[in-house]
């Protein structure tokens, strides 16, 4: 038999991420930060060996792609200091309001980042950003049958956000930029071709707004 042939294949009921916490011997918060801290721990591996590990724990985070009926997505350009690029991002913020459902918090992003509400909420895709450094769920959401929206009462636009401008794209437009290499947002590159993909069956097959999230809530209680 070919190593080809050897290889493991799964099927589709076990095409699935695994809840698991290998035991932390210490761990020590290195700094902390508005948003993030950087944390070191001293994990045991199954076979008992201790490895260190550094990474930066994240409250999480939602984003949105608002699609209207000509299939174009509200965006915002902005500045990303960390990466000295200024991105083509959808609508997103920060988890940090205590036991807000996500789905609310993406409809406050929807409004203070472009101005809008929606009448259709659906759930596109999760995703670690970077699971070998940073500790950051995020749920991508579609959102549908879009109407103008003021801002939520007290919000002002600071730092980035006081430079970023609100721009829309063709849903097709993005995916070709994606490829090629010229979109690198993650929450734009994950929320666009899954909303791509999502198109050919009509998005039928969307979870709603507000199903489960477990591998976030898992990370918090971590």
């Amino acid at each position: 038999m070919s190593e080809l042939a050897a290889q493991t294949v799964v099927g589709a009921d076990e095409l699935r991420d695994l809840s698991l916490a290998w035991p932390v011997v210490s761990s020590e918060v290195l700094a902390s930060g508005n948003i993030s801290s950087f944390v070191q721990d001293r994990v045991e591996t199954p076979d008992g060996e201790l490895i260190t590990r550094e990474y930066l724990r994240h409250p999480g985070a939602v984003g949105v792609i608002a699609l209207d009926d000509q299939r174009r997505v509200a965006l915002v350009r902005q500045y990303r200091h960390a990466v000295r690029h200024r991105l083509v991002e959808p609508p997103a913020g920060l988890l940090d309001v205590d036991g807000e459902a996500y789905v609310l918090a993406a409809q406050r992003e929807l409004a203070e980042e472009v101005g809008l509400a929606a009448g259709r909420w659906d759930v596109l895709v999760d995703l670690f950003t970077t699971p070998g450094i940073v500790g950051e769920a995020l749920r991508i959401f579609l959102a549908r049958d879009l109407t103008d929206a003021p801002a939520p009462e007290g919000f002002l636009r600071e730092g980035e956000e006081a430079h970023m401008d609100i721009v829309w794209a063709d849903l097709g437009d993005l995916v070709e930029a994606v490829l090629d290499g010229r979109l690198q947002n993650p929450a734009l590159v994950a929320g666009v071709l899954a909303a791509w993909t999502a198109l050919a069956s009509d998005f039928t097959t969307l979870r709603p707004a507000d199903a489960p999230w477990p591998a976030r809530d898992q990370l918090r209680r971590s």
